[in-house]
């Protein structure tokens, strides 16, 4: 109870401050680290005192999403200038991670203003519910003509060239690119053709993040080379092509790169990790999109992995660190001025090749799932909001583990989890119970190795789809999340009232009228045919959603 109080004290100190130094955000809504908020969900910020109508410039206020990019809208202010309200100009994508950023420069009328850190949290937005009844709809071929590998080493799902849909880039190991497939609008054949020309990338290139680094509106990439020591920014033209990529050489074995605003500015930065040398690397952006000198922080244990997460819940974004020597996962607190502090170093579980973040146990403090490469698990660390994390809770897999993704696959309002298994061929599904415990729910099975999943929403629905990425086969898998393919009687139509006939009878105990359906469970609860599976059918047929 005394360490909750201290934790309780030290947070309001941060966000409060004395009342006669500076300007403070008292609120923000969604809440920090949430992750059920609505797809027209409006951004407010509260603050301790007014703001200056005359010198508020809505433009330094960054709100980012993840999948979508920057998002614009309509600004207001209200309760007696205290509070700003944003409504996005249009909605955002079910399961997409939000970023807003406020910069030191945001001022009171009395002249005051926020502290040199500024003000950041993230966001996450609700999926709509599911039976996460997946149905492979297409297999789109990474390659050209000429058939050249490419050797798809990681992915990424957003709105590339600003039509409301979300598009697919691989980052690509051996063919030193990465190559944009965009929406063609037809969801049963989403991903057809690539955009030409590639956009050139240094060579074993894997761990990427998107960001607006030059405030231009348009998506940006920025991705990590281990064999070149470098790491490359590729600046979005908006429609799904890039300017030539600018490339900036780093420390030893460039491995997790991400961004994030280290200096209060809300401009986005970005920290690299570096395996051999022993560092994570900080190179500040001028706000166009050109980035300083880098900073070293010295990381003990081969720094690998990188996310950025806001661990301490005082409104200023840090970074998680996963050492693949040590096998040790370190949270490094940002200070705000371009600094950062080791708070805390935990065991793993084994060589962390891939680390994500996200509120597993519906408490409001971020925890982290690590991908753990060649010890062949997962890893899930509860966070405590302070910097530091609960002992690790291992999920085995069946091999070389090389991706952890986190979404609400089943829209039950917490967070799932999906593993990619380069070793076993395998992606693992675990759905979450809530408290952050995962149950082991399905495999994919992959055509040959697989490399990342990407939860995304393709098909606008409200649901979390996946596209899955082969790193041999050079294939992206794209599974839709419906059950409106249910065919009892195999006759390969939609459903119609014979596949009625036939769930009734199975309920009733008889025979199948016209083939063998005595396995039907619609919702996925391993009972025998229940009450709630006719209901689900008849929404089905009905034309309505799976919920």
């Amino acid at each position: 109870m005394l360490a909750r109080l201290v934790i309780c004290a030290m947070v309001a100190r941060v966000w409060t401050g004395s009342a006669h130094a500076q300007l403070n955000v008292l609120s923000v809504t969604p809440p920090m680290n949430g992750h059920n908020a609505p797809r027209s969900t409006q951004v407010r910020i509260t603050f301790n005192r007014p703001l200056n109508p005359a010198l508020f410039d809505p433009a330094r206020i960054s709100v980012f999403g993840k999948s979508s990019g920057p998002t614009s809208g309509t600004f207001t202010l209200s309760n007696n200038n205290r509070t700003i309200a944003m409504t996005p100009s249009h909605p955002f994508f079910a399961g997409e991670v939000v970023t807003v950023m406020l910069p030191s420069s945001v001022r009171a009328d009395d002249g005051s203003t926020l502290r040199s850190a500024g003000f950041a949290w993230t966001f996450t937005v609700a999926a709509a519910p599911s039976f996460h009844r997946f149905r492979q709809i297409d297999s789109v071929s990474n390659r050209d003509e000429s058939g050249v590998v490419t050797r798809i080493y990681g992915g990424l799902a957003c709105d590339l060239n600003r039509d409301g849909r979300l598009d697919i880039a691989t980052i690509n190991q051996d063919s030193g690119d990465a190559r944009v497939f965009l929406h063609t609008g037809n969801n049963d054949h989403p991903f057809n053709s690539m955009v030409t020309p590639y956009a050139s990338i240094p060579l074993s290139s894997s761990p990427n993040d998107v960001a607006d680094f030059n405030r231009d509106g348009f998506i940006d990439l920025i991705t990590a080379s281990d064999a070149e020591n470098r790491f490359a920014v590729l600046l979005g033209n908006g429609n799904g092509t890039f300017q030539p990529p600018t490339e900036i050489a780093s420390g030893w074995y460039a491995r997790g790169i991400t961004s994030l605003d280290v200096d209060g500015d809300a401009d986005a930065d970005i920290a690299v990790a570096h395996y051999i040398s022993g560092t994570v690397s900080i190179l500040l952006n001028d706000g166009a999109g050109n980035f300083g000198s880098q900073t070293d922080i010295s990381v003990p244990g081969g720094p690998w992995a990188l996310a950025a997460a806001e661990m301490t819940n005082d409104g200023i974004i840090d970074l998680v660190v996963g050492s693949a020597g040590s096998r040790q996962v370190s949270i490094l607190r940002n200070n705000g001025d371009a600094t950062f502090s080791l708070m805390s170093s935990r065991f793993v579980g084994g060589h962390s090749w891939v680390i994500q973040c996200g509120d597993l146990n519906n408490d409001g403090n971020m925890d982290v799932t690590s991908a753990n490469s060649t010890s062949a698990n997962g890893a899930v660390l509860i966070g405590n909001g302070n910097g530091t994390l609960r002992p690790e809770t291992i999920y085995l897999t069946g091999g070389n583990t090389v991706s952890t993704d986190v979404a609400d696959i089943d829209g039950d309002g917490d967070l799932d989890w999906v593993l990619s298994s380069f070793g076993a061929g395998v992606w693992y599904l675990y759905l979450n119970d809530g408290h952050g415990v995962f149950t082991p729910t399905e495999e994919f099975d992959a055509p040959r190795n697989p490399s990342c999943a990407l939860p995304m929403d393709f098909d606008n629905d409200g649901d979390i789809d996946l596209a899955l990425t082969d790193e041999l086969q050079d294939v992206i898998l794209v599974l839709r999340n419906d059950c409106v393919s249910v065919d009892f009687n195999r006759d390969t139509l939609q459903p119609d009232v014979q596949d009625i006939l036939d769930l009734l009878s199975v309920f009733a105990g008889g025979p199948c009228s016209t083939g063998d359906c005595d396995s039907i469970d619609i919702n996925n609860d391993s009972l025998f045919p229940d009450t709630e599976d006719i209901a689900v059918f008849l929404r089905i047929f009905a034309g309505g959603r799976c919920m």
